[in-house]
């Protein structure tokens, strides 16, 4: 039984991220048994996305972004300038980043129907802040959702490519034109486009 931690949490709950996985590891090779167990709750916790939720998280980190935040960032730092756009479009970045990177790593643990909704998450997300220029903090960076968009499409393109060539191991799903059309409809193009590579 885990002693109980002064404040009443237990030892468990109180351990760092990589606290945590080295007691799994070590855990596993102790008792190989349970790996099967393991994998199917892990698959279980990454199974648990839908793209509106990644769509509202992206929107709101997005909108909560302000002047203050680019005045942070824009300027002269350390002997060299960044200018507002560029400014804008890294903190566009961090917001981003970690959807694609997550995106990626779905579809390297094949998958595919996970790393998919997020790819349409981060699009909806991005939809529905385009076009903001009169924004004090979004028109420094106007071209950034859809350009974020077509990288995001390519990454899926890219992806599509192995499939066809055999190099992939598990078919990656189709892109829904559906939820093009009732969601990002002025963005059909742009789907198209990126989703042949163009």
């Amino acid at each position: 039984m885990t002693a109980p931690a002064r404040n009443g949490a237990s030892l468990l709950e109180r351990l760092a991220p990589d606290e945590a996985r080295a007691v799994l590891h070590r855990l596993l090779a102790t008792r190989p048994d349970l790996r099967a167990e393991v994998e199917r709750i892990a698959s279980g916790l990454l199974s648990e996305v839908s793209f509106e939720s990644v769509a509202d998280d992206l929107e709101h980190t997005i909108r909560s972004l302000d002047l203050g935040d680019l005045g942070s960032r824009a300027g002269r730092h350390h002997g060299a300038y960044t200018s507002p756009s560029e400014a804008a479009w890294e903190l566009l970045q961090e917001a981003t980043d970690p959807l694609l990177e997550d995106m990626k790593r779905r579809s390297e643990l094949a998958l595919e129907v996970d790393a998919l909704e997020i790819c349409k998450g981060l699009l909806l997300g991005l939809y529905r802040v385009r076009g903001t220029q009169g924004d004090e903090f979004l028109g420094w960076a106007p071209d950034f959702p859809e350009e974020t968009a077509a990288h995001a499409l390519g990454i899926l393109a890219k992806r599509e490519g192995m499939k066809r060539t055999g190099q992939a191991r598990h078919a990656w799903p189709h892109f829904d034109e559906q939820f093009v059309e009732k969601h990002i409809p002025d963005w059909s193009a742009l789907v198209a486009r990126a989703l042949k590579g163009e």
